[in-house]
């Protein structure tokens, strides 16, 4: 394929996708990334399909995640008005939508988001939540049909491939990528151009190029939205990362739990080999390159690199030590580049702009943007991309839209099961890998979960350690056996049989393991340990001296009570009881029977008073 495929493609489908003052085209986009078909968004594309069917100025088509995965179902209405979203859409608010604005050209006010103030917004791009973000990796997902390759092209999709291997050398692409300043998004910030430059100059005529899709950590959903929102900018990069080292063959590994990723990738891959843009002579050039997908059973460690490589291999996913590292002696015992899913998301970028413009975003150390899985207590659930510096209290209060019901913001986790809990008096440091780690805390993946004033800090310490247990390939000792002793611990604090010396037994395993675990998972499996202990410590001796959780988590250090001047004796906290524990007659106060009570909370949750209590 020449170059001159790709102007004819892209002026041929740009106008398709793109609305224009003097068009009278009107493009519907639904999403149905993973969190929009959840939410119900297939029914909503069916019906929006069949009214616009014969209708040769209406197009109707999938889309990736807009990013405010809260208010899914997610339309988009682009016209000769510009761009409109319309959130939470049913089928019939989609026959609504179809009707009054698609045919009728008046947008439905009803359905728009609206900001914290009450403040519809038309166009959601204008809203608060994008307002401090910069889409690089997630420029088109939300944009373009993943399924529709000319649409990729359409956004200069390929543009860069084509530079890089008719234009520049090896050397140019691997230095352009260096000088952007581009570090790993996996987790451990390793600069990508420095990974590059090891694997082209390691000897061997066979290299390899790899891509971690296999996000493991709780919470996190970057890489997989990446996937299925645009998936040919992994391919093209990918493509691009071959060029520059000298590989032919590229696996892309990617968790099985993944179905629609996993489907869209083998679309895009499929695609880009019947334009000639994997395969044998590229752009007529002696470059040739390909790609398979191999899929993963779901084990956290295998998102380690060497375990993740023995696993392509078709062996158990263990880690093996290192040095030889991966750029000497990786797959099949060859050369071999990996790096995940969002690093290559923003390598087509940096070839077909420079390295100088993405280096002028984010901060000295760390360069460009950073997506992030907004979970947990936080009103605007959903992905964003920010500019590394960005403070986490911008991430929380300006685009996550703050803590839900009014609740006061108690910590940040970041990093997954790797990474450690930023308290609230950190809220103004800046994101970046320098400043999270002098803290204790990670970059991680990407994964942000926000914690309230109702989350026990000693119970999240306990969560992340135990999918660390659960999920230790159990080749090494320290992690092996540390993590459960580790784990042990923290279920005496959380039932009120520790000590303060087992605190201070916790810590000093907690460095022995980091110490002498052989891979990442064993090495980081302490951190949120030791960052609730540093940060948190006044929980943890509430435990145990006063026994007391003082976020009322923790079942056996609470009981419930029933207040007598609130109760009104109206019976329902009795009638829902599971064990039959609370006793009173009707219109006097009740008591609970704490013998017999299993705290599972359900009295509270229905008393309309107020009358019971977590002691």
């Amino acid at each position: 394929m020449l170059k001159g495929n790709l102007k004819k493609i892209k002026k041929k489908t740009l106008p398709l996708i793109t609305a224009t003052e003097t068009s009278d085209r009107v493009i519907v986009r639904v999403g149905l990334a993973t969190c929009g078909i959840a939410a119900g968004g297939r029914p909503v594309y069916d019906k929006l399909l069949s009214l616009a069917k014969g209708r040769a100025n209406v197009s109707v088509s999938p889309t990736g995640c807009v990013g405010i995965c809260r208010y899914e179902p997610i339309v988009e209405v682009y016209d000769r008005n510009g761009r409109t979203t319309y959130i939470k859409v049913d089928e019939k608010k989609a026959q609504d939508i179809f009707e009054k604005h698609v045919l009728g050209g008046e947008p439905v006010t009803d359905y728009f988001y609206v900001e914290e103030d009450g403040t519809p917004v038309k166009n959601l791009t204008l809203s608060r939540f994008y307002s401090k973000q910069k889409r690089i990796a997630l420029r088109n997902c939300g944009v373009i049909d993943p399924e529709n390759i000319d649409e990729y092209i359409a956004r200069d999709g390929y543009f860069a491939l084509y530079k890089a291997v008719t234009e520049m050398s090896q050397d140019q692409v691997v230095d352009t990528v260096t000088q952007s300043g581009l570090r790993g998004r996996g987790g451990a910030g390793f600069l990508t151009g420095r990974k590059w430059k090891f694997t082209k100059e390691a000897q061997g005529k066979k290299k390899y190029v790899c891509c971690n899709a296999d996000e493991g950590d709780p919470g996190a959903f970057m890489d997989r939205s990446i996937l299925e929102g645009d998936p040919h900018c992994v391919i093209e990069a990918m493509a691009i990362a071959a060029y520059a080292v000298g590989a032919d063959q590229g696996y892309v590994y990617v968790r099985a739990e993944y179905p629609i990723a996993v489907q869209r990738l083998d679309i895009a891959i499929k695609q880009a080999r019947s334009y000639g843009l994997l395969g044998k002579n590229i752009f007529g050039t002696n470059f040739c390159f390909d790609l398979e997908i191999r899929l993963g059973a779901g084990a956290f460690v295998c998102g380690e690199e060497t375990a993740l490589m023995t696993s392509i291999e078709g062996r158990r996913g263990e880690p093996r030590p290192r040095p030889p590292f991966p750029a000497q002696k990786g797959l099949f015992g060859k050369p071999t580049l990996l790096n995940n899913v969002e690093t290559y998301a923003n390598v087509a970028q940096i070839i077909l702009h420079g390295a100088q413009e993405y280096a002028a975003i984010g901060t000295e150390r760390s360069k460009g943007t950073k997506v992030f899985a907004l979970g947990g207590k936080i009103n605007n659930t959903g992905l964003v991309e920010v500019p590394m510096g960005t403070t986490l209290k911008e991430i929380i209060y300006d685009i996550g839209g703050g803590i839900p019901n009014g609740k006061a913001f108690k910590a940040a986790q970041t990093g997954g099961p790797s990474g450690g809990c930023i308290p609230a008096s950190y809220q103004d440091i800046a994101i970046d890998y320098e400043s999270l780690s002098g803290i204790g805390s990670m970059m991680g993946s990407g994964g942000l979960i926000v914690l309230d004033e109702d989350n026990c800090m000693v119970d999240i310490a306990k969560f992340y350690l135990q999918f660390t247990v659960d999920e230790s390939c159990g080749k090494c000792t320290p992690c092996r056996i540390g993590t459960k002793r580790l784990y042990e611990m923290l279920c005496k604090v959380t039932e009120g049989k520790a000590t303060l010396d087992d605190l201070d037994k916790m810590e000093q395993l907690c460095y022995y393991i980091k110490d002498n675990s052989l891979c990442g998972l064993g090495q980081s499996a302490p951190n949120p340990v030791l960052s609730t202990l540093k940060y948190f410590r006044d929980e943890y001796i509430a435990h145990v001296v006063d026994r007391r959780c003082p976020a009322g988590v923790c079942k056996s250090l609470l009981h419930y009570e029933i207040d007598s001047t609130k109760c009104k004796g109206c019976t329902l906290c009795a009638r829902n009881c599971p064990v039959g524990a609370i006793s009173g007659n009707v219109r006097e106060p009740h008591s609970i029977d704490v013998s017999k009570c299993i705290k599972c909370g359900v009295c509270a949750a229905k008393c309309k008073f107020g009358a019971v209590k977590k002691v």
